[in-house]
């Protein structure tokens, strides 16, 4: 990998998330070279993920060009590359575009989406984690849309637009409600001569309430929010399976 030489220690953090970005700038005034290393070449704001999935904002509002973010920085340099192997024993990096030795090495790549063992689920639902995944969600959203604007058949037109949601944390909360507020302010616009009270929104969460991180008054809260948009929530429930088609819960009910 082409890096300049030098007699200062290197840094490698793999990984560009909010974990990586903050230690690179920490970093900032120590005798060190740092070295960020990400498969790309911008940084995500997650949390304002669901707003790409349902068109609230454009990808370019949430992605951010790592080196732009770090370019105060004068003893930074970002690879873009994909990490293969790490040799601990050498210390160093194996990457797709080649070897990068470290004295220090940080590994900050975040998490995936839990799918809990079920793959069936993992190999049929949509996760959000990326903005690809993002706009894969909008995609997918206004493709049914259209089908279902021109679906002559009840029970297949419903089907097409009943979104369900897993997992009523901070992400399926907000994903929900931004749902629900499509539903109320948007698509009775855009869809004139369809009927928007056939589209349903379920969130699913296997505690008692939804955001269970969170304090009591914020989950109550929220779920007074999602109840008052219409949303069906299905708490103590856990979803078993997922084919495609129906979904499978644990107390045998099918949507």
């Amino acid at each position: 990998m082409n890096l300049p030489e030098t007699t200062k220690k290197r840094v490698v953090i793999i990984g560009a998330g909010f974990a990586g970005i903050s230690l690179a700038k920490k970093l900032r005034k120590l005798p060190v070279q740092v070295v960020v290393i990400d498969k790309h070449n911008y940084h995500t704001f997650q949390p304002l993920l669901y707003q790409v999935s349902t068109g609230g904002l454009e990808p370019d509002s949430i992605a951010y060009p790592i080196r732009k973010i770090l370019k105060r920085l004068h003893n930074f340099y970002f690879r873009l590359a994909t990490v293969t192997k790490i040799n601990p024993e050498l210390k160093e990096v194996h990457t797709d575009i080649g070897k990068i030795p470290y004295d220090y090495l940080v590994i900050a790549t975040g998490t995936r989406t839990n799918y809990f063992g079920n793959t069936e689920i993992k190999e049929n639902a949509m996760s959000m984690k990326s903005v690809p995944q993002a706009l894969n969600i909008r995609s997918l959203m206004l493709q049914n849309f259209e089908l279902a604007d021109n679906c002559k058949d009840l029970e297949e037109r419903k089907s097409l637009l009943n979104f369900c949601i897993i997992g009523a944390g901070p992400t399926g909360v907000e994903l929900a409600g931004a749902f629900a507020e499509l539903k109320k302010h948007v698509f009775p616009k855009d869809y004139r001569h369809l009927n928007i009270d056939e589209m349903e929104i379920h969130l699913f969460e296997g505690a008692g309430v939804v955001l269970p991180p969170m304090s009591a008054k914020a989950s109550a809260k929220a779920r007074k929010f999602l109840e008052d948009f219409g949303v069906h929530l299905h708490l103590n429930t856990i979803v078993k399976g997922y084919n495609g088609d129906l979904v499978k819960m644990d107390n045998g009910q099918e949507i």
